[in-house]
């Protein structure tokens, strides 16, 4: 799962990035009014953890431009400003959460796997069921027909987001951003999405769990599996 860290304090960002990709998110940052919005406008996340006293601006506009560009995206308000107003500004512009400053990194943690478990798979509890698959999103575990499977944080990652997406044709390159995030134009290819995408589906098969990827010719991956 992919966070937009919007803080200005760089110090408190840089250890929130540090905790929560310990996590197994993964983290981006940026500063400013102008680089939120860059970064809102360019590439997607699942959740954004939003500070509304920024150096160049006010955080509820880059809110504003969230809701635009991406409405389904989950955003978090932390802030020091924890008067009423804000709370109700924020809540009415379509954030999902208000959190004051200062807060423990572990709250916001819990906070942030609440909100991605209720936005992306609509369940109410820890566990993700997709056919014979169990997926434990809080321990991180995963099980199809009675077998643990020992996947690796980008073949995690993975099998989350064609799940999560499951309705849709991933692009490869959407996929490569999703794993590698704002630097996957760094890469001279992304064949390296060929690798997890071979790997999960072996493991998968190993589990009895097969032809549950479709490759759709000229375009990208869906997830096939229905619920049964």
């Amino acid at each position: 799962m992919k966070i937009l860290i919007i803080e200005d304090e760089r110090q408190l960002s840089r250890s929130i990035a540090d905790f929560l990709t310990h996590e197994g998110y993964l983290c981006e940052q940026a500063f400013t009014v102008g680089s939120a919005r860059m970064k809102v406008s360019s590439f997607e996340y699942d959740c954004i953890l939003l500070d509304l006293m920024l150096p160049d601006g006010s955080g509820l506009d880059v809110l504003r431009l969230i809701k635009q560009k991406a409405p389904n995206t989950g955003v978090i308000i932390a802030s020091a400003k924890d008067s009423l107003d804000d709370k109700v500004a924020g809540l009415q512009l379509g954030a999902d959460d208000y959190l004051a400053k200062p807060f423990h990194l572990s709250e916001l943690s819990m906070r942030i796997f609440a909100l991605l478990r209720r936005r992306n798979f609509d369940v109410t509890t820890n566990t993700l069921v997709n056919g014979p698959i169990i997926i434990d999103l809080l321990a991180k575990t995963v099980m199809a027909n009675g077998h643990v499977l020992t996947l690796t944080r980008s073949e995690y990652k993975l099998l989350l987001y064609l799940i999560k997406n499951k309705d849709r044709v991933l692009t490869k390159d959407a996929i490569a951003e999703h794993l590698a995030g704002d630097v996957s134009y760094l890469f001279d290819d992304i064949k390296f999405i060929y690798a997890h995408i071979k790997n999960l589906k072996k493991k998968l098969a190993e589990a009895g769990v097969e032809d549950c990827m479709k490759n759709v010719y000229g375009m990208g991956y869906k997830w096939a599996l229905e619920n049964e």
